[in-house]
């Protein structure tokens, strides 16, 4: 394969060389690093982001930094003011319940639908993710700071896998954008653990129910459990939402 003639024109000061990765890897990189950063908290809650110090936080040029950060407002992760720049979004309880209680309505509805439509695949798809997320509960019993991403990703696997035999693509594609913007608040409630709970004995619960299509119990079980942690939300001290 011909190797791709070098332009001879020099770098833009916001551009920096593609050699490692191409533009779109190291966007995709710093992405994901801001991401990580904002879920865990080392990115507080209202912080401003500033192109001209973070760059070199995250090794890449100003440029690259501005399209990662472009896609964490589409993400709602972080706000764009103008002549302000970028900055983190903030946390409330308030926008917690509001994501709440809209991601029961939809997910209730959701699986609802997955109930009347779901065959032996869907059950079968379902009982694996269960597996999966169990596997995940125990290790993060004993060490969460070590397995809370492994368990997070099993979490979100079963919740799919719940909804997967829903027909409308819409409500599947709006519950995926609750449930990410829900897990900066998810993570504090499960590491922090404010309130007693058995997180397992309710996705047992849900899973029962599901697979046998009792829909009334399967929506009830569900509701509380997606709520559940909105209440554990209230015990946590402020600040954690002002950073």
């Amino acid at each position: 394969m011909d190797r791709p003639v070098e332009s001879a024109l020099p770098l833009a000061a916001d551009s920096e060389p593609v050699s490692g990765g191409t533009s779109k890897t190291l966007v995709g990189t710093a992405y994901r690093s801001l991401r990580r950063d904002i879920i865990e908290g080392r990115l507080a809650p209202g912080a401003r982001l500033r192109v001209e110090h973070l760059k070199d936080s995250y090794g890449v040029g100003a440029g690259t930094l501005r399209e990662a950060l472009a896609l964490l407002v589409s993400d709602a992760l972080v706000v764009a003011q103008d002549q302000r720049g970028f900055h983190v979004k903030s946390m409330s309880m308030a926008d917690f319940r509001d994501i709440t209680q809209t991601r029961i309505l939809l997910e209730c509805e959701a699986l609802r639908q997955s109930m009347r439509h779901g065959d032996d695949v869907w059950e079968s798809q379902l009982v694996a993710a269960f597996h999966r997320l169990d596997r995940a509960e125990k290790r993060l019993d004993g060490t969460p700071a070590d397995h809370f991403d492994e368990w997070e990703e099993r979490n979100r696997e079963f919740h799919q896998a719940l909804i997967s035999a829903c027909t409308s693509p819409w409500i599947r594609h709006f519950l995926g954008i609750l449930y990410q913007q829900a897990e900066r608040y998810r993570r504090l409630a499960i590491m922090r653990k404010p309130i007693p709970r058995d997180v397992h004995s309710e996705h047992q619960a849900i899973l029962d129910a599901a697979l046998a299509h009792d829909s009334e119990t399967a929506c009830r079980v569900l509701s509380e459990h997606i709520g559940m942690t909105y209440e554990a939300m209230k015990h946590l001290p402020a600040e954690l939402f002002t950073g």
